[in-house]
Order: structure tokens, then C-alpha cells, then sequence
């Protein structure tokens, strides 16, 4: 199993010094990877449902405030070494798509071969709107496109596509990414149009689990891991290749909350115990958000998740 966690994106340790505190220390301690969200905007009003809480409601508006997140990642590549960066996920249909396969190969690059791109559809059509970004209702059928447009740039000494959405040709794209074919793409959401997208598509199935309006439990996790197997397996391809990369919360730790317990809280063995059991079911790595808005408790949280759970799992 790998581990990685989440980087803060409101409030006091969402700035250039605490993000940077935090990603080194991430990457001292051994971390597989970091993963940043991506809003550009936050619209005023939401009817959108958001698809992580039980009522729909978008928990993360408050401010408004979020850093562009390939910027950021890119900032955060200059001051570690080890740790892989994560956009998680990179709404796909949100940036045009020549110029974000440029970013993301330039972050390949300066980074010396640590991205991996975490995609997904996006849940918010105001924001689609706002940006200008294709009609939301056909972001399914963009974000497949736009991937095969990346690696088509990504690969390509002479790259040409001609597509709904997306038309290139008689154009040079240099630098290539540092990784080969192209940096792994893990593909986000539970739908069965997102495990497809990520057995065809992507090196990875990139689901959010460990939560009231997603807990996907580890009987569930094995129907979904053995439903993207089979679709990897109609493309033609690898199953045992393809990444399981599952992002939840890590619960306060040693608290006893009322009711069933949720995974990945309470005591550190029943930490491992969840580890395991998500690993026994094809998980290969689990994202865990500890974010907070005090740095101290950040990195105390990194150092003892790396201590407590990383060295013995």
C-alpha cells in the first residue's frame, strides 16, 4: 500500500510558506504522493448537488478562496524531491485542451517525472458556465476526448486530432513529459461511466470512499475493482496494471464516537486493520485528508500517520 494526503486549500496553511512547510515535510517522511483540488472559481449561488454530502451541499464554498491548482502544484514541485504531485482531480472540460496538456507536460518536466494526473468530469455547472467551459451535459464525452488529445500531444512527434471539441494539426509540442508513454492518469468518480473511462483511458481508478455519502466499503470496493477489470479486460488491456487509488478521511484517532465505527478511525490497529482490509480487495493507495487550519497539528498529524500506520502497514 501507498500513502498520500491531502494539501490545504482555505484558510492560515493555505499560504506559499505553510504550503511548502507541509509538502516537505510530506516528502521527508516518505509520503507516495500529495493531492491538490481544483476550483478556479466559486460561484455565489450553487444549485448544483454536490456529490460527497449526504444533502448535496457544497461544504467548501465559504470564501471562495482556492489557488489555481496546477500553479500550485508546480510551486510545490521546487521544494521537494521524492513526493508525487497529484491534481485531484483536474476538471477536465474546465481548461482548454492544448494548452492544459502544455502545463501539465511543463509540471512533468520541472518536476523530473513526478505527476500523476488525477481527472474527473466535474459536479458544478455554475462553474462550468462561468468559465466558458463546453456545455456541462456533455462533459463526459469532452473529458474522454481532451484525454486522448494529451496523449496524442504527449506522444506524438507530429500530433494531429480531430475531434468535436478538440482539432489540432501542423504543430510541434515540445517539451515532451519526462515520463513515458505519459504521466499516469487516475481517473476520478463511481459511476460506471468513470470506472469505463478509467479502464480505457487512465492507469488508475481514483474513487473518494470512507464517507456518509460515499462510504464504499470494502464488499463494495470489490464489486467496483472487479467491474474494472472486466472493462480493462474488453479494451484489451492489463487489469493487474491499472491502480486502485482510493482518497477518505483519516477520523480523529483514538475517539469513540457513537455508533458503528467509521473506517479509518479509532485506535491505530484498527487503522492498520481498515489499511489491510482495503489492500485485501485491491486497493493500492489510499489518499487520507488530515487537513487542518493550524500547521503545528498539520505536521504532527503527518508525523505520526507516517510513524504510527506508514512504517507498520
Amino acid at each position: 500500500m501507498k500513502f498520500g494526503f491531502y494539501l490545504p486549500n482555505q484558510g492560515p496553511t493555505a499560504r506559499p510558506e505553510p504550503l511548502a512547510t507541509i509538502a516537505r515535510k510530506g516528502d521527508e517522511l516518505g509520503f507516495y504522493c500529495m493531492v491538490a483540488g481544483d476550483h478556479i472559481l466559486v460561484p455565489e449561488s450553487i444549485d448544483s448537488p454536490y456529490p460527497y454530502t449526504v444533502g448535496g451541499v457544497f461544504p467548501g464554498g465559504g470564501s471562495g478562496e482556492y489557488f489555481e491548482q496546477l500553479t500550485l502544484l508546480t510551486y510545490l514541485a521546487g521544494v521537494t524531491r521524492q513526493i508525487r504531485l497529484v491534481p485531484s482531480v483536474m476538471i477536465v472540460p474546465h481548461r482548454p485542451a492544448l494548452l492544459t496538456a502544455k502545463i501539465l507536460a511543463t509540471l512533468d518536466v520541472l518536476s523530473q517525472g513526478r505527476l500523476t494526473l488525477g481527472v474527473g468530469v466535474g459536479w458544478m455547472e455554475e462553474e462550468f458556465q462561468a468559465l466558458g467551459a463546453p456545455p456541462f451535459a456533455e462533459r463526459g464525452a469532452v473529458t474522454n476526448e481532451y484525454l486522448r488529445a494529451f496523449k496524442e500531444l504527449w506522444t506524438s512527434d507530429s500530433p494531429t486530432f480531430d475531434g468535436k471539441y478538440c482539432q489540432f494539426a501542423n504543430v510541434k509540442f515540445l517539451p515532451k513529459p519526462v515520463q513515458k508513454p505519459h504521466p499516469p492518469i487516475w481517473v476520478g468518480g463511481q459511476s460506471r461511466p468513470a470506472i469505463r473511462r478509467a479502464a480505457e483511458l487512465g492507469n488508475g481508478w481514483h474513487p473518494v470512499g470512507g464517507i456518509p455519502a460515499s462510504p464504499l466499503e470494502p464488499e463494495d470496493m470489490a464489486q467496483s475493482v472487479a467491474l474494472l477489470h472486466r472493462y480493462a479486460e474488453a479494451a484489451g488491456r492489463d487489469p493487474g496494471e491499472l491502480d486502485v487509488s482510493m482518497k477518505t478521511p483519516l477520523y480523529d484517532t483514538g475517539s469513540a464516537a457513537s455508533g458503528p465505527r467509521r473506517r479509518f478511525s479509532g485506535e491505530t490497529g484498527q487503522i492498520l486493520q481498515d489499511v489491510q482490509t482495503y489492500a485485501d480487495v485491491g486497493v493500492t493507495h489510499l489518499i487520507f485528508d488530515i487537513r487542518g487550519s493550524d500547521l503545528n497539528q498539520a505536521l504532527e498529524r503527518l508525523e505520526w500517520f507516517a510513524t504510527d500506520i506508514m512504517a507498520q502497514a
